[in-house]
C-alpha cells in the first residue's frame, strides 16, 4: 500500500472515527497508532508493513489466535444458509441451541441455562437486570442494590459502568445510577459489613471477576471466594461471576472461578467464547434460578437484544470452542502461564525497578516501582513509556495506572515457548533501554 493512501486513511480516521477508550487528543495530534490489515497466529500486521506480537490478544479475547480459516469458513456457510433470524417470541435457531448446550456442558455446578448477548458490557447489564427481576418474582422487590469490588471492570454500558469499581469510568458522565456500592477488593469482611449496613433485604447481588483484568490483573487471596460464597449464602445475596476475560481457558481452566472451588449463581461471558471472530456474549444462570423463572414468570421476559442468539455468531462460537478443546488450549494456557511467570521472575532479578510480578494462566502483570521496599512509584509513571517503547519494538501490551504502574499481558492461548521467549526478549530489551535512557536521565 502506498504511503499516500496510508496518509489518506489516517486523515479520514482523525476526521470521522471516534475511537473507543482512546485519547482524543492523541488521535487528533498523531492519527491512529497503527492501521491493522492482517492477523496470523499471535501476530498483527499494519498497512505500513510493521509486524507486532499481539501480547494482549487484542482486548483479552483472541484466544485461538488470528487468521483461523476454518472459523471464517463456518461463518460463510452459516451466512449463506441463515445469517440472522430473531430469537424473540421463542423463535430459535440450531447454532444458538447447540452453543447454549455446549456452554452448559463446560460450566461448573448447576449453571445450565444461557441468555445470549453481543458482548461483555451487555452480559453484565443483563446479569444485573436478571438479578433484580429475580427478586421481584420472589416477592422481594426492595432487593435492588448491587455490590462490586474496587478496581473491578464490568463494562461500559449503563448498568455495567456503574458496577465498575474504577472511578474514572464512572466519572465519564455526571449522572451515576443509584443502588451501586463498592467494597475493598481484598476484604470479604467489608462485604459482610456493607451488606449489613445496607440491609440484606435490599441487596440483590454481588458481582466480581475471579481475577481482575483491566484493574491490573489482581489476584484474590486463595480463600477469598469461598468466604464470599458463604457470606452471599448467609444473607441470600446472589453471586455473579464476571468471566468475560477469564472464561474459556484464559486462566488454565475453562472458567476462572473453578480455581476457587465455588459455584456462582450467575456467570457472565463474552470475549473468549468467539475469540473475537464475532460479537458474542451471554449470561449463564443456575438451575435453581431458571426453575424459579419458569414457575414464577407471567407473560413476557421484557429484556433482550436484537442479536441475542445470532445464528452466525453462535456458529462461530461453536467452532471456536471446538478448536480450544481439539488443540488443548486450556492446558497450554496453564503451561505457558507458568513459563511466563518464570520469565517475569528472571526479569525481576535483573531490574531493580520491577516490583510485584504475577500470572494466572495466560494473564500476567509486571509492576514497576521506584522503591521495592516502600512501593513508591516513579513520577512520571514508567509503564506508559515502557508500553510505547515495546510497541516500537513490535510488541503490543497495555498499562494500568489506577494507583499503580503496571504492564499487563494476555497473549493468545496458542502461544508457543519460542513465541513466548520472543515476547520476553522484547520486554527485556525495553527494560534495558528504560534503565539506561529513562531512569538514568532524570525520571524521579
Amino acid at each position: 500500500m502506498t504511503i499516500q493512501l496510508v496518509e489518506q486513511l489516517k486523515t479520514l480516521d482523525q476526521k470521522h472515527f471516534l475511537h473507543p477508550t482512546s485519547s482524543i487528543e492523541e488521535q487528533q495530534k498523531y492519527g491512529p497508532a497503527a492501521i491493522f490489515c492482517e492477523g496470523k497466529g499471535i501476530y498483527l500486521k499494519d498497512l505500513e508493513g510493521n509486524t507486532y506480537i499481539d501480547g494482549m490478544s487484542s482486548l483479552w479475547n483472541v484466544n485461538v489466535g488470528h487468521g483461523r480459516t476454518e472459523i471464517a469458513e463456518v461463518a460463510k456457510e452459516q451466512m449463506e444458509k441463515l445469517a440472522f433470524s430473531s430469537c424473540f417470541a421463542t423463535f430459535s435457531n440450531e447454532p444458538a441451541i447447540k452453543l447454549a448446550a455446549k456452554i452448559a456442558e463446560l460450566t461448573p455446578g448447576d449453571l445450565n441455562t444461557v441468555f445470549f448477548t453481543s458482548g461483555g458490557s451487555e452480559s453484565n447489564d443483563t446479569a444485573i437486570k436478571l438479578a433484580r427481576h429475580y427478586w421481584i418474582l420472589k416477592g422481594q422487590p426492595n432487593r435492588q442494590k448491587i455490590i462490586s469490588r474496587s478496581l473491578s471492570y464490568h463494562g461500559l454500558a449503563y448498568g455495567s459502568t456503574n458496577a465498575t469499581g474504577i472511578e474514572g469510568f464512572r466519572k465519564f458522565t455526571n449522572s451515576p445510577a443509584p443502588d451501586f456500592h463498592y467494597v475493598d477488593k481484598d476484604s470479604p469482611e467489608e462485604l459482610r459489613r456493607l451488606i449489613e449496613e445496607l440491609g440484606p433485604e435490599k441487596v440483590a447481588a454481588f458481582i466480581s471477576e475471579p481475577v481482575q483484568g483491566a484493574g491490573g490483573v489482581n489476584l484474590p487471596k486463595p480463600d477469598y471466594f469461598q468466604k464470599v460464597r458463604e457470606i452471599c449464602d448467609e444473607y441470600g445475596v446472589l453471586f455473579i461471576a464476571d468471566e468475560v476475560i477469564t472464561g474459556f481457558g484464559r486462566t488454565g481452566k475453562n472458567f476462572g472461578i473453578e480455581h476457587f472451588g465455588v459455584v456462582p449463581d450467575m456467570m457472565t461471558f463474552a470475549k473468549g467464547v468467539s475469540s473475537g471472530y464475532a460479537q458474542l456474549g451471554g449470561v449463564i444462570i443456575s438451575e435453581k434460578i431458571h426453575k424459579d423463572f419458569c414457575e414464577l414468570s407471567k407473560g413476557i421476559l421484557m429484556h433482550g437484544y436484537t442479536y441475542s442468539g445470532h445464528p452466525t455468531a453462535c456458529a462461530v462460537g461453536l467452532k471456536n470452542l471446538e478448536i480450544i478443546e481439539r488443540e488443548g488450549l486450556v492446558q497450554n494456557a496453564k503451561i505457558m502461564g507458568e513459563e511466563m511467570l518464570k520469565g517475569f521472575q528472571a526479569l525481576q532479578q535483573k531490574y531493580d525497578f520491577i516490583g510485584d510480578v504475577r500470572t494466572f494462566g495466560l494473564l500476567g502483570a509486571i509492576g514497576l516501582v521506584k522503591n521495592r521496599e516502600t512501593g513508591e512509584l516513579f513520577d512520571p509513571l514508567l509503564s506508559p513509556i515502557a508500553v510505547q517503547e515495546m510497541t516500537k519494538r513490535g510488541l503490543i501490551l497495555r498499562t494500568v495506572t489506577y494507583g499503580q504502574d503496571t504492564i499487563v499481558f494476555s497473549p493468545p492461548l496458542i502461544i508457543t515457548k519460542n513465541e513466548l521467549n520472543e515476547m520476553l526478549r522484547i520486554v527485556d530489551e525495553t527494560f534495558a533501554y528504560l534503565q539506561k535512557e529513562i531512569i538514568g536521565n532524570g525520571v524521579k
